[in-house]
């Protein structure tokens, strides 16, 4: 049986409400977002007063791959609109900044021009300083998916380490030329 699949999703009743719709999809509202989860119908859901538990129809290979997977991405939907999630990104190099302008991002990243980035909706960004990000969001994958957009605009290179990181990344620096011999 599955590990992850058999434990119950707990969630305070005051702050989230969780409810199945009639085409097996979850439905959780938080105080500020509502986020639907479908599952799939080999996957029964049974909802109580402050726990969700999630079991198997049948023993197939690819039901019991289900599982876990769709437990995790209700517990996730519960977390998103109980306290949320967020990834932080650090601009390293000289003139490296960001700026917010309404729904847009402005980030100046040492090309030629400036690079406007259009904030999705459900997504909130965060500027603490002018070189440090803060992605947030209640949906785990948009915010993971709008912090990797961000990045892609100028990853970190390896000798000098200039570039977008998230704050957790550890850069693996090269050495430069080495001197004459």
């Amino acid at each position: 049986m599955s590990r992850i699949g058999k434990v119950p999703i707990k969630f305070d009743k005051a702050k989230v409400q969780v409810s199945l719709l009639e085409d097996n999809t979850v439905k959780i509202k938080g105080a500020k977002t509502t986020l639907d989860v479908w599952v799939d119908p080999v996957i029964k859901i049974d909802i109580s007063d402050t726990e969700v538990t999630l079991k198997r129809v049948n023993e197939e290979t690819k039901t019991r791959a289900f599982h876990g997977l769709y437990r995790t991405l209700v517990n996730n939907a519960v977390t998103g609109v109980s306290t949320g999630f967020s990834k932080t990104l650090i601009l390293n190099g000289v003139g490296y900044k960001s700026a917010l302008k309404g729904q847009v991002l402005e980030l100046n990243l040492g090309y030629s021009h400036p690079i406007s980035f259009a904030i999705p909706k459900g997504i909130e960004i965060k500027i603490t300083k002018l070189t440090k990000i803060e992605v947030l969001g209640a949906d785990k994958q948009l915010v993971g998916q709008v912090s990797a957009n961000i990045r892609a605009y100028r990853k970190p290179e390896p000798f000098l380490g200039k570039g977008i990181r998230y704050s957790d990344e550890v850069i693996r620096r090269k050495a430069g030329k080495a001197a004459g011999k």
